[in-house]
């Protein structure tokens, strides 16, 4: 269970919907970009693509 007050609640809501994202989908995308930009996850390999 997630505690979270009312306010950040409905901004996160508002947030997701507005990006065609569930409230979990957009938590899990928020979480996954503050690891990547702390450099605590490592980016996804492109399979063999050029990133560029």
């Amino acid at each position: 269970m997630l505690r979270i007050d009312p306010e950040k609640m409905e901004a996160l809501e508002k947030w997701a919907a507005d990006e065609f994202r569930s409230i979990n989908g957009q938590i899990e995308w928020i979480i996954d970009q503050a690891l990547r930009k702390s450099g605590r996850l490592k980016k996804k390999k492109t399979h063999g693509k050029d990133p560029s």
